[in-house]
């Protein structure tokens, strides 16, 4: 699930606030099909979850774990980057 960018982005914008398809549509940069396809992977695999407001479903990550995560892949990936160290 964290291997597609587009996902990424979407993850890490929900992380923030949560947001409709057109709102991420438009923060990630996708078209609205593929973005609404990638929420829908990501609801699968619990990692994002949905809520009526009205007629819009808003989405937003599952839980503090999920930011966690998110911010451990980018913290590793600018250490590779920057040719950092890993923690011990």
């Amino acid at each position: 699930m964290l291997s597609d960018p587009t996902r990424m982005r979407i993850l890490w914008t929900l992380s923030v606030r949560e947001s409709d398809v057109t709102e991420l549509t438009e923060q990630v940069g996708g078209a609205r099909p593929a973005v609404s396809q990638h929420l829908a992977k990501l609801k699968l695999a619990g990692l994002v979850q949905s809520r009526k407001s009205g007629r819009r479903s808003l989405y937003s990550v599952r839980g503090v774990h999920v930011r966690t995560l998110l911010i451990e892949v980018f913290s590793a990936a600018d250490h590779q980057i920057a040719g950092l160290p890993d923690h011990e």
